[in-house]
């Protein structure tokens, strides 16, 4: 069962938190169940860049990306190279480290 571990956001977890879940169980799943109510505007639908998170560890765990994503991607605050949607990227068998970046398209 891999775990997730949150890094500290501002506004939505304070002082970070570790969480596990299920393979094949999205980022996002993990953190609603968790109450960490990360921004998912499309509902989970894949059509907007709320849930925008940055891997910093175990990004190649997980699931891969498919070009919608990418697309989506691409409108998203703050981008990096180990970017991706929550609601999009399914754990694998390892741990992970996410960033929940601080602002949104939504929330500048």
């Amino acid at each position: 069962m891999p775990k997730i571990k949150f890094l500290p956001h501002k506004k939505l977890l304070p002082k970070g938190g570790s969480f596990f879940g299920e393979k094949g169980e999205s980022i996002l799943d993990v953190a609603l169940r968790n109450n960490i109510n990360i921004e998912h505007a499309c509902e989970k639908s894949c059509s907007c860049s709320t849930c925008h998170c940055i891997i910093k560890k175990g990004f190649s765990s997980l699931s891969i990306m498919e070009e919608k994503e990418e697309d989506i991607l691409d409108k998203a605050w703050g981008l990096t190279e180990k970017s991706r949607l929550s609601c999009q990227a399914k754990l694998g068998k390892c741990n992970i480290t996410v960033k929940i970046p601080l602002y949104t398209a939504n929330h500048n």
